[in-house]
């Protein structure tokens, strides 16, 4: 019996001890970038500033954290006067909200790699409920988190006054993230 026992309890040994938690976000190496479509024509940009903090062990998907900050005075369409409109305060208003934010309120397994994380944006002084798709990748003590979801600007006044009309800017915008992410040290 004994003979029997010992495999399996090498076995869970093993098993915790190449646990990880990823903590560390590495934001040279990351992107949230963003898609719309202005007078039909399909349209990306990107925001150049951001800080992410999280605590994600997948063995452990109950303790799961994750927050994202945007400063929304770095978004970048790739033209300048654009970029100049966005930040004043029929669109973004950075004056007087300069990040958006999401923080995470739970995450669940799909299986293959494959996760849902829930939690609260917050855009403009508007909170609202988001569920994203996230696929998470690792290699020994990095890994990548992956994803996107859709947001109705309109929902969060992002673009008031004539800009409402959403036959110039659409209402749907698809925020795109990709998170490189490193183990917590020691966290092995």
């Amino acid at each position: 019996m004994n003979k029997l026992l010992l495999p399996a309890l090498l076995c869970c040994l093993s098993a915790s001890a190449s646990a990880i938690e990823f903590k560390q976000v590495l934001p040279a190496e990351s992107s949230v970038t963003f898609a719309y479509t202005q007078m039909g024509v399909p349209m990306e940009g990107r925001f150049g500033k951001f800080t992410a903090q999280l605590a994600f062990d997948p063995a452990k998907l109950a303790t799961a954290q994750a927050r994202l900050d945007i400063a929304l005075a770095s978004l970048d369409t790739g033209v300048a006067e654009a970029d100049q409109e966005a930040a004043g305060k029929l669109w973004f208003n950075t004056a007087a909200y300069p990040a958006a934010s999401f923080v995470s309120s739970g995450i669940k397994a799909l299986g293959g790699n494959r996760y849902e994380a829930s939690g609260k944006l917050s855009i403009k002084g508007r909170t609202l409920e988001v569920v994203t798709p996230v696929t998470f990748s690792a290699n020994g003590a990095r890994g990548a988190f992956d994803g996107a979801f859709s947001i109705r600007r309109l929902d969060y006044k992002i673009g008031e006054g004539a800009w409402a009309d959403v036959s110039a800017v659409a209402n749907e915008v698809q925020i795109r993230f990709h998170l490189v992410v490193t183990a917590a040290p020691g966290k092995k």
